[in-house]
């Protein structure tokens, strides 16, 4: 059926509100113009594209953590017709987008194509005709990646492609460290003159909220990652949990990314690592999405305080939770308080407000769970 476009608009504003009235909240006045702009780009998106020279203009909404920026643009994603839509994020996407284009067996790119066809053609295999781009929590901290991830947003911008992102950050936040963020200059001018800047900060972190209501169930619909549990020294695994120490004759090694990791036990759909095994040894992100594609539940135990971890330790630990929240893993800490003595250095901190927020959805038998069912 063809709607004008503001029918979408309106449609779009109601499922919104709605969306969130049955998660028993309200859009938040933060919130607000967000939502208002999102509408519009229905609305825009709904005209057949013969009949506007250019694309809508691409989105990036950004705003500190548990302000509902992914609630935002799943909604909208959602809200979508199906087809011609994608919503990635950004760990996976640049996983696979590393594969293209490095021409790792599989790929139909090699090294005969310069970095910027790589790139294209990395692009046409993960979005193919998609004329809507959802990319969820975009960063850039690595100096390495500058280039690529300046080339991946060149094209992006180029393309008939509508883009609408997600990011802790302000664009001129994005790669922080002083040594290296004249390298990225060139691309935060590029989203600053090319994307409409959408800012979501509110007072609340609404992942912290306390609520009464018991972790949801995963067989109705309830996030598995929210029925997971951060256990300090002195508390006693809850019996639903049905943990017992690992025996040393269950240490196996796991089939990881182009490696295997030592795991202290794999039982059916869980997994047991040791944090440093797990994160103080060289893994990755692509590590940690394999395994999410294998297993339901993860334990971690011998987590330290982060503040006592390495750098990298911190930087993986980090990138871990982001993966066992947004692939729905069960996770399950054992261990220091991760978060405890935590200073007011930034660099030590980066990303770790981002933890703390997602670690808030995990369960404690000394208290309620916070709100997290993912509406905010």
């Amino acid at each position: 059926m063809n709607f004008p476009a503001h029918k979408h608009d309106q449609a779009m504003r109601r499922h919104f509100h709605e969306a969130a009235a049955r998660r028993g909240f309200s859009v938040a006045p933060a919130q607000e113009a967000a939502v208002e702009r999102l509408a519009r780009l229905a609305g825009e998106l709904a005209r057949p594209a013969w009949t506007f020279p250019k694309p809508p203009r691409d989105l990036y909404v950004w705003g500190p953590v548990g302000r509902g920026k992914s609630w935002l643009v799943d909604t909208f994603y959602e809200g979508l017709p199906d087809g011609r839509k994608r919503r990635l994020h950004f760990h996976d996407f640049f996983r696979r987008l590393h594969g293209g284009v490095s021409g790792r067996p599989g790929s139909r790119h090699d090294s005969r194509h310069d970095g910027q066809s790589a790139v294209d053609g990395a692009l046409d295999e993960l979005i193919g005709d998609s004329r809507v781009l959802v990319f969820d929590e975009f960063h850039a901290h690595d100096a390495g990646d500058a280039m690529l991830i300046a080339r991946l947003f060149r094209t992006l911008l180029d393309r008939r492609i509508t883009l609408v992102t997600t990011s802790n950050y302000p664009p001129a936040g994005l790669m922080p460290d002083p040594l290296y963020h004249h390298l990225f200059e060139p691309t935060i001018k590029l989203i600053e003159e090319r994307m409409d800047v959408l800012d979501v900060t509110g007072p609340v972190d609404f992942r912290r909220l306390a609520a009464p209501e018991p972790a949801p169930d995963p067989a109705e619909g309830g996030r598995r990652f929210a029925t997971g549990w951060c256990l300090l020294p002195d508390d006693t695994a809850p019996a639903e949990l049905g943990l017992t120490a690992p025996a040393p004759a269950e240490a196996t090694a796991v089939p990881a990314h182009l490696r295997e990791l030592p795991a202290r036990a794999v039982r059916g759909e869980l997994v047991w690592f040791g944090f440093d095994a797990l994160c103080e040894t060289a893994t990755a992100v692509p590590d940690y999405l394999v395994l999410a594609e294998r297993f339901t539940t993860l334990v971690l135990d011998g987590v330290p305080p982060l503040v006592e971890a390495s750098a990298d330790g911190r930087q993986r630990f980090a990138n871990l939770v982001d993966v066992a929240c947004d692939r729905d893993l069960r996770l399950v800490l054992m261990g220091s308080d991760p978060l405890a003595d935590l200073p007011a250095d930034q660099a030590l901190t980066r990303d770790l407000d981002r933890t703390a927020s997602r670690l808030a959805m995990l369960r404690r038998p000394d208290r309620t769970r916070p709100a997290a069912a993912g509406g905010h």
